[in-house]
């Protein structure tokens, strides 16, 4: 049975139709991504499968005995109340059932065969499950520290950003466990780390999962399923973000010819994705057989695991000794420039040359000084020392461009103020239609008022006119926060074409992966690292140290005599015996099996012959199986060196 059937339903708002006869079902433990342009009705079509949006017509069937929870852009809290006191609020019916379990039990341990109490318990008991409530207060514990939000825990709520506020109440749904968790746009105010961290756990997750994301790697992550919301018919995809542009192509073809502009975006977005991800895949292989070899090595030679761990650490540290040897204008030079915000050192002694052309990506931890860096070179904030030359160069910041589009002006008086209907972009003379087409715009919109249009399609406006004026430096802080996917596929589109410099801050993978040819990662330390490589690539390298670290420690831990050994192998069960001693045999196998897929996906004879999606869900399972190995031999692993 579906946990929510929605049966030839209708919405509209004014004129602007929402849902027309829209019919899909929800069931139990599917991951469903919402896609759309802004304004199409993706967060109307989650309140309405909440309850908080009634239909025009059509039914909504729930089945009423499962919960439904839903993250919104804006969360509202009590603001007389710390976060501690939040949290407790908000978690009051699992706190009540605690204490009923701690209170039958008490009167069970006085009459233990009490027929009611013990059918009063078993009813407790099943709730606790449902709502994996036992050891609330670690989860809490462990959750906040994942966000970055253990140091607010006695702060009053008023007193946090509004992104702060929004994590804390995604750390709610988290912990509430509902049956179905409905979420707006969830890795929004989440750096990279944070949304790792959501990414595993919705993976992990049994609650059935619907949410609207810009972020693709996010989307393709998770989902099972896409629906794809325009002019308020839905479509329905099966498969992850891959699998929607491939399909969603093949639909644009048969089409009319006036799709053209979006069947191109598609195409290139699908092939781009797909060779992203066979990388990402080979990648990951190659981290997991190093540190298995690892193990193995290390069992023989401690000292290996320093070799090893150095190795990756070098792979890390590309500095960017590159000289100006080519003829490429210098635009920005940093000598030595250090910041700090109150007792908090950003980055120190930082030196660097920008050059045109460089597409270099500014990442890190929030909180680390990623946008005061930018505003240092916008020279709107002054640095403490250390020396910044700057030439003659003509700089555009994307939020003033987003600025210029509050106005009651058509989209016509805009973009030709002068009368006519050209415009020039890049020394060439367009057609105001002509160019706007490829922002998505249709001919009849040239006559609106820019007042009238929608969020995104204002952002969509702003693109557009950024793209008109010439500059030496493009600078962008988080430019994908607020835009749909087909608004962000323009913006790299015209960013991939764009001959001068870009700076941008972003906490999107999958933007910084295709838009970067540079990285300054904030680092601990106070350090800035200069790199050339994939974001993603530098992400799974610092994971990698980071298991090498843990490894380490584990394997201390782990040094202790036989006969201690032997007294710590009677206390496991015959079942946990059996794990440490079959498994290191049953994940070799897995990391074979993965192997030979991982060569399966990169032979073009052969994925075509068996079909990429086949290979990739089998690769999937195997890597969900080789991961439940893997956790159980350490879990048990972690118990015999701490009996």
């Amino acid at each position: 049975m579906a946990l929510i059937d929605l049966i030839d339903a209708n919405k509209k708002f004014d004129e602007k139709i929402v849902l027309s006869e829209a019919n899909f079902s929800v069931n139990e433990g599917e991951k469903i991504a919402i896609i759309g342009k802004n304004g199409e009705g993706k967060s109307s079509l989650l309140k309405v499968l909440l309850g908080t949006l009634t239909l025009d017509s059509g039914r909504i069937i729930r089945q009423n005995e499962k919960s439904i929870a839903m993250l919104s852009q804006n969360v509202d809290f009590n603001t007389d109340l710390n976060v501690k006191d939040v949290i407790k609020q908000e978690l009051s019916d699992i706190y009540t059932i605690l204490e009923e379990y701690e209170k039958l039990h008490l009167k069970l341990e006085e009459n233990p065969e009490n027929k009611e109490y013990l059918k009063q318990m078993d009813l407790v008991m099943s709730l606790i499950e449902s709502k994996d409530a036992w050891n609330i207060e670690a989860k809490i514990n462990r959750v906040l520290k994942e966000f970055d939000l253990l140091k607010y825990i006695d702060r009053s709520i008023c007193t946090l950003s509004g992104g702060e506020i929004r994590r804390v109440g995604l750390c709610i749904l988290i912990l509430k466990n509902p049956d179905i968790l409905l979420l707006d746009e969830p890795t929004n105010h989440l750096d990279v780390y944070m949304t790792s961290f959501l990414e595993n756990l919705l993976k992990e997750s049994k609650m059935c999962v619907i949410f609207i994301s810009h972020d693709r790697y996010f989307i393709d992550a998770i989902a099972d399923k896409c629906i794809e919301i325009d002019n308020g018919k839905l479509s329905i995809f099966k498969g992850g973000y891959v699998n929607y542009l491939e399909k969603k192509a093949q639909i644009l073809e048969s089409l009319a010819k006036s799709h053209e502009t979006l069947l191109k975006q598609l195409k290139s977005e699908e092939e781009w994705l797909k060779r992203g991800v066979k990388a990402r895949l080979k990648r990951n292989e190659g981290r997991k057989e190093r540190i298995f070899k690892m193990r193995e090595e290390a069992k023989k030679n401690p000292g290996a695991i320093k070799r090893l761990k150095l190795e990756i650490s070098r792979s890390m540290l590309k500095a960017d000794n590159e000289k100006i040897t080519n003829r490429k204008k210098m635009l920005f030079e940093l000598k030595n420039v250090s910041k700090s915000m109150g007792e908090k050192i950003l980055f120190k002694d930082f030196s660097a040359r920008i050059l045109q052309g460089e597409r270099i990506a500014i990442v890190g931890k929030n909180g680390c000084g990623k946008s005061t860096f930018l505003k240092i070179l916008l020279g709107q904030i002054q640095q403490d020392n250390g020396e910044i030359k700057c030439g003659e160069i003509r700089i555009g910041y994307f939020d003033q461009a987003r600025s210029l589009v509050n106005s009651d002006k058509t989209l016509l008086e805009i973009f030709c103020p002068n009368g006519g209907d050209r415009v020039q972009v890049h020394n060439k003379n367009m057609h105001v239609y002509g160019y706007l087409k490829n922002f998505l715009f249709p001919k009849e919109f040239l006559d609106k008022s820019v007042s009238v249009l929608s969020g995104g399609e204002k952002n969509r406006v702003a693109l557009a006119l950024l793209f008109t004026q010439t500059y030496d430096v493009l600078v962008l802080d988080e430019p994908t926060n607020d835009l749909d996917i087909a608004t962000i596929n323009i913006l790299e589109d015209y960013l991939l074409k764009f001959e001068g410099a870009i700076l941008f801050v972003s906490h999107d993978r999958y933007f910084v992966d295709k838009i970067a040819t540079k990285l300054y990662a904030f680092e601990k330390k106070d350090y800035i690292n200069v790199l050339h490589t994939l974001y993603t690539e530098y992400l799974e390298n610092e994971k990698e140290i980071n298991e090498f670290d843990s490894f380490v420690s584990s394997l201390q831990i782990q040094n202790v005599n036989n006969t201690q050994k032997e007294k710590t192998n009677q206390k496991l069960s015959y079942k946990e015996n059996e794990i440490l001693k079959n498994h290191p045999e049953k994940i070799e196998i897995l990391e074979k099996q993965i192997a030979k897929l991982n060569a399966d996906l990169s032979n073009p004879e052969i994925y075509q012959k068996v079909g990429i999606n086949q290979l990739s869900e089998e690769l999937e399972n195997l890597q969900k199986q080789l991961e439940n190995l893997e956790k159980e031999y350490f879990m048990v692993l972690e118990k015999s060196e701490n009996l």
